[in-house]
């Protein structure tokens, strides 16, 4: 600065009264008659200008003195109130400068990253005011360069600052551990991994590829920090999902850092079960056990003696669980209905399969068909009406049932709650009208029901009472057997699992039934008869199966969870880890994410999670997708890094199931590439010669005598290769071969059993579509949403997660096994992309031969197979009567024409 700057004051005049305020060199220069004072930049604390009434005075503090200077004009006065507030918030700024500096340079100097915490604090002390053009600007000039270079530290975004720090931080730590890296592993950490493990923030989320070293990352990190001294080795806690994944952890850290020189005694590797029990036990100075039924997985056995003993007892459960599970459980809550599972030639229509033999047009009338047999009341399905109302413009009147034994027609209407058909059904409400009025001038006894008349067991009883009424006799029999082998009710078993599955959602999400009641009422599409009618049964068994866990002093999972998590977020347990690493992220629960969150819910704490949300196949098991998505809203704010290098798959693998996966744009986004580098076989589609099972598994067969000669040591001559038979569900094992080829070792897994799992090759087993198929078209019950984690709107989204974990399974090839005309609208995709390799057997010479499948332009989910009708040949869609496309077969071949709507 300049010796002096500016001058305010009455130098020179005679008296008590004369004084004079420089500015020298930064410095404010009080000369009084009697003394001379220099004061700092925080003059603002002790010289201040002050209006009374129509003049200003300076007022200086002088100990405990207040001087009063006057004699000062008005814009001198202003000028120096400005210049004083001005130079006061460049003091508080320079102050906090030097804090932030140091910080720095302490990260620096230590290695150590700069945490969301620490620039927090930073953040909120920063002096007030405006970082753009203000008070600051009027003293600028007068600034020394520290003072301004504080200025400009005060107008930056501080974590955009702090992440250049942390950047040099981090080149500096890759550089400075660069031997821990190389040897932590059996492998040098990668690049992305070694970032992982040095960001040393509060708040991380790794989002892992398949195979992409996720473990590698929770053993570094913990080797770093303790070798650091950043948090000792008792102080952390990895937390895994099953006990095998548990114990690897432990294992592997015990023999990883001692690899390199590091102890890891005291370090916990835990299940969040053994960790939630570890909890209560704390605080209640009794460790809980947990329910035989329960630790030994008979889980939906109990359920089943609980249901057996509440049928035994109460006619009114009897009859709201028989009809249930006979009528309710496969049905939708809409008036419309679901699609049929039978297409009707006749009439060219998908219709239902009844317990009758009836094939009736929606859903309703399969639940009154189906209840009319139940209870041994003979009827006919669309029998003429008695008067002939055909026309030229419209066909003969069939009522939807008849009563012979007492001449009672009976119409069912597709009306909600509120006298509503579905919006698209145009002019019903005049086909009601029309039909009503026929019956009254014929003199005929009509009997009417709605869809929202029938639906739960209450509307049943209505109905019963109606055909009561009409003189007819009901004799409830649930266990009469069904005339249509195929029409086939939701077993014992099935209402097991689902009973079983909602309470755990339930108790996992702490619901009582106030909470489940405040829930319906907030959500009307939930709010329906059925879903009443559900919990008519629910909750009956939910106070048993509590009551079992009374009497025998024990707690289930889920109960244990919520308990251990209530305990931690209200301090009543007190736990010593300052880190925590949480495994399989994507499969975290709503009472383990509170378990995790009250652990970290203190200053000084670090979370890493890792987890690829393209695997995300548990929702049925309580995972909730939407943790991982929604991170901050949890935890708080933090960087998401991702691992992107894949040592599994070749990258042919990785390009066709990312693709796949990934056309769900909810999904984390992130490019996968192999280490191994670009190439590798074809994703290989064989089609087996017919649908059975003996041809399946002899295409499956087929596969491992290839694969066996062709090679069977990819990337090691040491070992036989490895051999994944995958299926959607257990039962898809009857494809494994009893013979199998020497020199492979075969395992065979679901795919949800796989996940974890990798192999050379693997060989998904029954890609066709169908219920039983994959995608699954096994629908979960709609009264799952009143207590699940919300359902990913995407088609089949998570159908596509568990295709993608059986791809990216396999080291070398992926082989998928389907049927001609049968084929999963996945392989149909995959068809339509080019991505598939298509093989299949000759019929005439029985040679493998590349298939000349043709994918569906129009729906991309079924392939085109020819048909014959009286115009001769023609091709059109595998999933007729879903989609109508056809293409037409000239007799001499020619171009293909594009598909049309023609109808069949």
């Amino acid at each position: 600065m300049e010796a002096i700057k500016t001058t305010w004051g009455r130098i020179g005049r005679r008296g008590s009264r004369d004084w004079r305020l420089d500015l020298v060199g930064g410095q404010l220069v009080l000369t009084l008659p009697d003394r001379t004072l220099t004061l700092g930049p925080g003059a603002a604390d002790e010289v201040r200008v002050v209006r009374r009434w129509l003049r200003y005075v300076v007022q200086v503090q002088l100990g405990s003195d207040m001087r009063t200077l006057t004699g000062i004009g008005r814009r001198p006065a202003e000028r120096l109130q400005t210049f004083l507030a001005a130079w006061a918030q460049v003091a508080a700024i320079t102050a906090w400068a030097r804090q932030v500096l140091a910080v720095a340079g302490r990260a620096e100097s230590d290695g150590r990253w700069i945490t969301i915490e620490t620039i927090r604090q930073l953040v909120d002390s920063r002096p007030r005011g405006d970082t753009g053009r203000g008070p600051v600007d009027t003293v600028w000039g007068l600034l020394g360069e520290v003072e301004q270079e504080a200025v400009r530290l005060w107008r930056l975004d501080l974590v955009r600052w702090s992440v250049e720090v942390n950047q040099r931080v981090l080149r500096a730590e890759l550089t400075a551990r660069g031997d821990l890296f190389q040897r932590v592993e059996t492998t040098p950490l990668t690049f992305e991994q070694a970032c992982a493990v040095v960001c040393m923030d509060n708040r991380v989320s790794v989002v892992a590829a398949a195979g992409s070293g996720k473990t590698s990352v929770m053993v570094a990190r913990t080797a770093y920090a303790i070798a650091r001294g950043f948090v000792a080795p008792e102080r952390i806690l990895l937390l895994a999902f099953n006990q095998d994944a548990a114990k690897e952890l432990q294992q592997r850290l015990q023999r990883r850092l001692a690899a390199v020189g590091v102890s890891a005694d005291g370090v916990t590797a835990s299940t969040f079960h053994a960790f939630g029990l570890s909890v209560i036990g704390q605080v209640t100075g009794r460790k809980p056990r947990v329910a035989s039924w329960v630790d030994g997985g008979q889980g939906q056995d109990k359920i089943l003696r609980i249901v057996d003993r509440l049928r035994d007892s109460s006619e009114r459960f009897r009859y709201a669980y028989d009809t249930y599970r006979l009528l309710y459980a496969r049905t939708s809550d809409n008036p419309k209905g679901t699609d049929g599972d039978i297409w009707h030639r006749d009439t060219r229509s998908a219709r239902h399969r009844t317990f009758s033999g009836h094939l009736v047009r929606s859903q309703g009338e399969k639940i009154i068909a189906d209840f009319l047999y139940l209870n041994g009341v003979d009827f006919a399905y669309e029998r003429p009406f008695t008067i002939d109302t055909a026309t030229a413009e419209h066909g003969q009147y069939h009522p939807d049932f008849y009563y012979p034994a007492v001449d009672v027609w009976h119409e069912h209407w597709a009306l909600d709650a509120q006298g509503r058909p579905p919006a698209d059904f145009h002019g019903y409400a005049e086909g009601m009208a029309w039909k009503r009025q026929l019956h009254q001038d014929a003199g005929t006894q009509l009997i009417e029901t709605t869809w929202a008349s029938i639906m739960g067991a209450d509307g049943l009883v209505a109905f019963g009472a109606q055909l009561t009424a009409a003189g007819l006799t009901l004799e409830w029999n649930p266990d009469r057997p069904s005339a249509d082998r195929d029409a086939v009710p939701a077993s014992h078993e099935d209402m097991a699992r689902l009973l079983r599955t909602f309470m755990a959602h339930v108790k996992a999400g702490d619901l009582t039934e106030e909470a489940v009641e405040a829930k319906l009422r907030a959500s009307p599409g939930l709010n329906t008869a059925r879903t009443r009618h559900f919990l008519s049964v629910y909750w009956p068994v939910h106070r048993a199966w509590q009551q079992a866990l009374t009497d025998e002093g024990a707690v289930d999972f889920e109960d244990m969870l919520v308990t251990a998590g209530q305990m931690l977020e209200t301090r009543a347990a007190q736990l010593p880890y300052d880190m925590v690493l949480v495994d399989e992220f994507q499969d975290t629960s709503q009472a383990r994410a509170r378990i995790v969150r009250a652990l970290v819910d203190q200053p000084g704490k670090y979370l890493l999670t890792v987890g690829d949300d393209w695997q995300a196949i548990n929702r049925f098991a309580g995972a909730d997708i939407t943790i991982m998505r929604e991170y901050r809203h949890w935890f708080g704010p933090g960087p998401m890094l991702r691992l992107t290098t894949t040592f599994r798959c070749t990258q042919e693998i990785c390009d066709v199931s990312s693709a796949f996966v990934a056309k769900n744009d909810r999904q984390i986004g992130k490019t996968v590439t192999a280490s191994a580098g670009p190439g590798g076989d074809r994703v290989r589609l064989r089609y087996s010669a017919s649908n059975t099972v003996t041809a399946v598994r002899a295409a499956v067969a087929a596969e491992l005598d290839r694969i066996s000669e062709s090679d069977q040591s990819p990337g090691n001559g040491t070992r036989p290769a490895s051999v994944l038979i995958l299926g959607r569900y257990r039962h898809d094992d009857r494809f494994v071969p009893a013979q199998l080829p020497a020199g492979l070792t075969v395992t065979f897994k679901t795919v949800h059993g796989a996940k974890g799992l990798e192999a050379d090759y693997v060989i998904v087993a029954n890609m066709t579509r169908g219920r039983l198929g994959f995608p699954s078209e096994v629908a979960d019950d709609p009264v799952l949403n009143l207590a699940m984690a919300a359902p990913d709107p995407y088609p089949h989204a998570e159908e596509r997660r568990l295709f993608y974990v059986a791809l990216t399974r396999a080291r070398h090839q992926v082989v998928l096994i389907s049927v001609r005309e049968r084929e999963s609208v996945f392989v149909a995709e995959l068809l339509n992309e080019g991505k598939l390799e298509p093989v299949e057997v000759d019929a005439t010479s029985g040679d493998l031969v590349a298939s000349t499948v043709q994918a569906c332009a129009r729906c991309g989910l079924g392939v085109m197979v020819q048909r014959v009708s009286a115009h001769g040949p023609f091709l059109t869609c595998s999933t007729f009567p879903d989609c109508r496309a056809t293409i037409n077969i000239p007799q001499q071949r020619s171009k293909p024409v594009r598909p049309s709507s023609r109808r069949r």
